[in-house]
């Protein structure tokens, strides 16, 4: 039920709603801010209220830890709903959320987007993914999540990422993961490709491969990239990654 300060909310709304259209330039531009504000935060309470109530149920998502696991990571787009929640004639650098970005380098777009809510007794996560790509001419599509600031939390060369997915895909295509880790002005990148491309696979990135400066680690990115994907539905049902310190010997 509303409370009396709710209802007050609603009704200054509704009027806001009905003078719109007759408020002058500089009352327009504050309303406006007001607008998007309230806007952001409602954003916020529907990501996690849809994804707590979606089925399967995101806080019953388990994420698959290795032993030893000190950080584990599901992305908003499994997790929740995003807005947008699909796309057509998808650009270049176009967000999808407040975490990924698709890149690509055609010339003309015919790439489809589109967030779909997971139900089938096999889904983990509350929601999944779907490129739809038709002509393509252009030479890589990916799919880039800017990492969260706890993944670089104490991250050292000893650790290694792991990094899952469930795939569902209209014909085979290559699929490669990269993770990238800012140090200062360098960047270290470690390239994995998948072996297949449908079901649950996995890669993992070993950190001592790398020559990053530990003292110095900025921020970190990871691509999920598709070579060929023309004339192919891409849906990607779940996607996590997770980290753990690499055993001595």
């Amino acid at each position: 039920m509303f409370g009396l300060l709710d209802k007050g909310t609603l009704r200054r709304w509704d009027r806001a709603v009905r003078s719109v259209e007759t408020l002058d330039a500089v009352q327009l531009k504050a309303l406006r801010q007001r607008a998007r504000s309230l806007g952001r935060r409602v954003d916020q309470v529907l990501h996690v209220a849809e994804g707590r109530l979606a089925l399967p149920l995101a806080g019953q998502a388990a994420i698959r830890r290795p032993m030893h696991s000190d950080w584990a990571w599901r992305p908003e787009l499994w997790s929740g709903p995003v807005r947008p929640m699909g796309l057509a004639m998808v650009e270049n650098k176009t967000p999808v959320g407040s975490e990924a970005k698709l890149f690509h380098d055609c010339g003309l777009s015919e790439l489809s987007f589109r967030q779909l809510r997971n139900t089938r007794r096999e889904d983990i996560a509350a929601f999944g993914i779907r490129l739809d790509v038709f002509r393509f001419d252009g030479s890589f599509l990916s799919l880039v999540l800017d990492l969260p600031v706890e993944s670089i939390e104490g991250l050292t060369r000893r650790h290694v990422l792991r990094l899952e997915l469930r795939v569902e895909t209209e014909k085979p295509l290559e699929i490669f993961g990269r993770i990238n880790v800012q140090h200062g002005p360098n960047v270290e990148q470690l390239v994995r490709e998948f072996e297949g491309s449908n079901g649950e696979m996995s890669i993992e990135f070993d950190m001592a491969a790398t020559r990053v400066n530990e003292a110095r680690i900025e921020r970190a990115w990871l691509d999920v990239i598709f070579e060929s994907p023309e004339m192919n539905a891409i849906t990607l049902r779940d996607l996590t990654l997770s980290r753990r310190p690499r055993a001595e010997f």
